[in-house]
Order: C-alpha cells, then sequence, then structure tokens
C-alpha cells in the first residue's frame, strides 16, 4: 500500500531482459531498502530483488509488461519513486494500491496562471471511476480530478511542488502514463454494478 507522495526520481541504470520479462537496475538514493520489501516504480508495485549503495534492482514479468509503459522503459529514464507506507505513517496523498489500472495517453499539457494542467485521455473501462474532484493516481503521484473535460478525458493540476519533485513536469502530448483509480470508487463500482445491469433490464 502507498500514498502517492513521492520520495524521490531514481533513474534507470540497466534493462535487462530474462526468461519471464524485463529486470529494471535503478539509481536512487535510498538507504535502509531490504530485499523483497515492495516499491512503487511510476505507481506499479514491484519487489526489490537486489540493492546495494545508491542503487537496487526489480523485475516485471511479462503480464506487468503488457499492462504497464513498462516495456518501453530505458536507461536514463526518469521514474518516481515510494516505498510501501508504514503503520502509523501520515496518509497525506490517498490509498494507493500500486496496481495500474490502465495506460492513459497525454492529450494536452497547458498552464493556467502559476498552475500546470494536464489532460489525459482514458481507456473505457477506467471511465466510470473518475469522479470531479476525486482522487487518482498518475504515474504514481497522488493527484485531484481537477475536471472532467469529456466522459474519456480528465484533467489534473499540477502545483509547482509536484512538478520539482516528480517526473510530471516533464510529460507530454502523446506520453502514455500509469493510471490507478480510487481504490474506493472501484469497490462501489463493483457492489453496485449488479443492480444497474438489473434495472437496465
Amino acid at each position: 500500500m502507498f500514498t502517492g507522495l513521492i520520495e524521490q526520481v531514481g533513474h534507470i541504470e540497466q534493462v535487462r531482459a530474462t526468461d519471464a520479462g524485463k529486470e529494471f537496475r535503478v539509481r536512487a538514493a535510498y538507504a535502509g531498502l531490504m530485499n523483497g520489501e515492495s516499491i512503487a516504480l511510476n505507481g506499479a508495485c514491484l519487489t526489490v530483488r537486489e540493492h546495494g549503495s545508491g542503487w537496487f534492482a526489480v523485475a516485471a514479468v511479462a503480464t506487468t509488461l503488457g499492462r504497464t509503459t513498462m516495456g518501453d522503459w530505458h536507461e536514463g529514464k526518469p521514474v518516481n519513486l515510494e516505498r510501501s507506507v508504514r503503520v502509523g505513517d501520515r496518509l497525506g496523498g490517498h490509498l494507493v494500491q500500486g496496481h495500474v489500472d490502465g495506460v492513459g495517453t497525454v492529450k494536452a499539457v497547458t498552464w493556467e496562471q502559476d498552475a500546470l494542467l494536464i489532460d489525459v485521455a482514458l481507456t473505457e473501462d477506467l471511465q466510470d471511476f473518475m469522479v470531479p474532484h476525486g482522487s487518482v493516481c498518475i504515474d504514481g503521484v497522488s493527484l485531484t480530478v481537477n475536471e472532467l473535460l469529456a466522459e474519456d478525458v480528465l484533467q489534473v493540476s499540477i502545483i509547482e511542488y509536484t512538478r520539482r519533485h516528480t517526473t510530471l513536469a516533464d510529460l507530454k502530448e502523446g506520453q502514455r502514463v500509469h493510471v490507478e483509480a480510487d481504490i474506493i470508487g472501484k469497490y462501489v463500482q463493483r457492489l453496485v454494478a449488479p443492480y444497474i445491469t438489473r434495472a437496465r433490464q
């Protein structure tokens, strides 16, 4: 479990193909990492396989590569990093599982006074979970849905602090991003789905 508050931006140092998928070695200034612990890279929960001074390694299986943008990751790519939350920590963002629900596409990046507005096109399976001023996780960052511009397009507003401490300020039109819907919305949708189906019959 995570909060969507990015601790630091790491960089992919090495990408290696394996029989099961890909392994990534990440350059990051973490102290006290342990093999087997969970860490989110751009919002995708992975397991630390090895670590050393200033680096750690994680692996993504073929299923994960197919559901995320990780298949396109390359050496030098910056990634948002967050270690799993500990019981008793402040929950400053929202409850994030580190399970990427879908891949969105940046439609536009614009400025409005001091805010950076990012419009993200959503796949159909994500649309029902988005509500104005609700929570969403984009590339691992806990954000508020600023506006629903269309049924399949959400807008988020990036403040100056987030621009400086995450990779979101570097997003460009056409780039793909990880999207995780709010866990509460997913459970509500699951619970009401049978009633909606019956009402439509």
